[in-house]
């Protein structure tokens, strides 16, 4: 007799549907259909069932332009769970007076009241080849991605070519993958230099000193150096038609790239900017055109891109209060919560993407390129019982105050919004039922 089986719901999977019976026991998928008994049963029908949720670009706790992101591991765990989210990848700290080891060891001890499963990518802050050591130790540690910076040299973040191609050789050898943030540095700077201190007290300017080819050019220089070294390159949030663009060309040319994009490049464009609250919405990359918000779509169903992931990193109005210029704001938008049903409302409901894309790009996709697969994101017989029962019929609008997330607004305020999670069960635990966030602090686990 199993401890639980959810009967009747349509089982959602990349390559299909199908309506069946899943089984689970302790923490773990055991069995489908047959003679089925149970403990405890869930009635899931006109249903949808998902493997759970992977956010694998989140930022809790995270020390930025002097504040923090207001979620905690606890707060945006939770947050996680009753948007149907069982997984987050999040960010160690990186500096360049401490070691990577160090950095992944002070993570997981922070990450330790999380209320889902948890995994890391390393920050490479201040590294040189003398520190290959490092990487070895932080792949021994069950961190296998990491992250590197073209742009933000003044905090210290930025990697110049030349240790770009020493870390990817290594990463290449080791079998690691290098995550990117890219955006080209000198059109920055070049831009913010003819900048008179009015034009920087427009908001609205936040998206001329950061234009798309910043992205499209780090993205093929970064792409270069992929191909020479042979590394795996996965390109964070890309927010352009011409971003994409080049990870297309990219892998024309033999670089092994795979790309994600973030729900606010789909559904959000620049003109946010000039309204009264235009600051709430900072962001790097900023918000682009209705034009490329279409273009990501389109990248989004035909496969270009590889995977939706949110770079939650929320902060409250008065953490975000306007100083008289967009370089003093703190950069980041909460979204963990509303990932998955923004996504199937705003892709599957209004025909962009197929219902099959929903596992492909938040559950089976992440969980291979960040090495998960297949622990998670998938519905298969060993892998753990994380899944969301899902009502693709229920209508609601997104509210803040409604929300569990630790911040006050939402980029998203007042969207109508059509499915909502029912159910989240975490490693054969519900985490959210009834409108309730149902699990405990510490019930995550760190992924190794």
């Amino acid at each position: 007799m199993y401890d639980l089986v959810i009967r009747n719901g349509t089982l959602v999977t990349p390559r299909g549907t199908m309506q069946a019976d899943l089984a689970i026991d302790g923490q773990k998928i055991v069995a489908f259909e047959g003679e089925i008994s149970s403990r405890q049963e869930v009635d899931a029908s006109k249903k949808l069932i998902f493997p759970g949720i992977i956010d694998a670009h989140t930022h809790m706790e995270l020390p930025v332009s002097g504040t923090r992101s207001s979620d905690d591991f606890f707060t945006g765990t939770r947050a996680a769970a009753c948007g149907g989210v069982t997984t987050i990848v999040d960010f160690t700290v990186g500096t360049p007076e401490t070691t990577i080891p160090a950095d992944i060891e002070s993570r997981r001890e922070a990450a330790q009241p999380a209320g889902v499963d948890y995994s890391f990518h390393a920050e490479v802050i201040g590294w040189n080849p003398s520190r290959e050591g490092e990487i070895r130790e932080a792949i021994a540690l069950s961190v296998k991605t990491f992250k590197f910076y073209t742009a933000y040299a003044a905090s210290g973040r930025q990697s110049d070519a030349g240790d770009l191609y020493h870390a990817f050789r290594v990463l290449a050898k080791l079998n690691g993958t290098a995550l990117v943030h890219c955006e080209d540095e000198e059109i920055i700077n070049s831009i913010l230099s003819q900048m008179s201190a009015a034009e920087q007290a427009n908001m609205a300017n936040l998206t001329v000193t950061r234009p798309s080819i910043c992205e499209q050019t780090a993205i093929s220089k970064v792409a270069n150096t992929a191909k020479s070294t042979g590394v795996r390159v996965h390109i964070v949030h890309v927010s352009s038609g011409v971003g994409l663009a080049a990870v297309i060309q990219a892998r024309k040319q033999g670089a092994k790239l795979t790309a994600e994009t973030c729900p606010q490049y789909l559904l959000l464009d620049s003109n946010v900017y000039n309204r009264k609250d235009g600051h709430l919405f900072s962001a790097s990359p900023p918000l682009r055109t209705e034009e490329d918000q279409a273009q990501l779509w389109e990248g989004l169903a035909n496969g270009a891109l590889d995977l939706v992931a949110t770079d939650h990193c929320p902060f409250t109005r008065k953490q975000k209060m306007w100083q008289g210029s967009f370089l003093d704001l703190p950069y980041g938008l909460p979204g963990v919560e509303t990932l998955l049903p923004l996504l199937y409302s705003e892709g599957v409901v209004k025909g962009r993407i197929p219902i099959t894309a929903i596992p492909r790009l938040l559950c089976e996709g992440p969980a291979r390129i960040n090495g998960l697969y297949p622990r998670k994101g998938t519905l298969s017989i060993g892998s753990d019982a994380d899944l969301v029962i899902f009502d693709p019929k229920k209508e609601w609008m997104i509210h803040a105050e409604d929300l569990h997330m630790a911040t006050d607004f939402s980029p998203y305020e007042g969207v109508g919004v059509r499915g909502a999670v029912e159910m989240t069960i975490s490693r054969g635990r519900v985490v959210y039922a009834d409108g309730q966030f149902q699990g405990e602090r510490g019930w995550g686990q760190f992924i190794v």
